[in-house]
């Protein structure tokens, strides 16, 4: 037996639960600006720490604001850049006295980055180094500097 009935729970859930993802991700990137500017600190120590938990569409809206000019809600050399380098097989105790001009460079480089958004997205998801050197503008640095070590 067919029930047509639109208002029976069974057949209305589906479109209910369309309708939540779809005003939840229509509110994220108000939600994501609001959090900017009234929690700052909260926001930004959210950002900072690549393991905090998030809904994929705040995930989502996340990178995109990283990804603007100007966003000092993440400093990539920070953040990003011992992550990267820890896919490569590095750490900043790797590069010598004599490399720590070419160290700031690299961070630099990072903090410049077009894509961070991208880059922080792949490193929370913990994507490995094959993947991070097809976007990331330090990753030939990293592979030489790493080459006796990468497999």
């Amino acid at each position: 037996m067919r029930n047509d009935n639109p208002t029976s729970s069974h057949s209305s859930r589906p479109w209910l639960q369309r309708l939540g993802g779809f005003l939840v991700d229509a509110s994220t990137p108000r939600l994501v600006q609001e959090m900017r500017r009234e929690a700052g600190p909260t926001f930004q120590a959210m950002v900072r720490d690549l393991n905090t938990p998030m809904t994929p569409a705040f995930e989502r809206e996340v990178a995109r604001t990283l990804n603007r000019a100007g966003s000092e809600d993440l400093i990539p050399a920070e953040t990003l850049m011992p992550s990267m380098m820890e896919r490569f097989g590095l750490v900043a105790d790797d590069l010598g006295a004599e490399e720590r001009t070419h160290f700031g460079e690299l961070q630099i480089v990072c903090n410049r980055c077009p894509v961070a958004g991208r880059c922080w997205k792949a490193l929370r998801a913990d994507a490995g180094w094959e993947k991070c050197r097809g976007f990331c503008p330090n990753a030939q640095a990293f592979e030489q500097k790493a080459q006796p070590a990468m497999p």
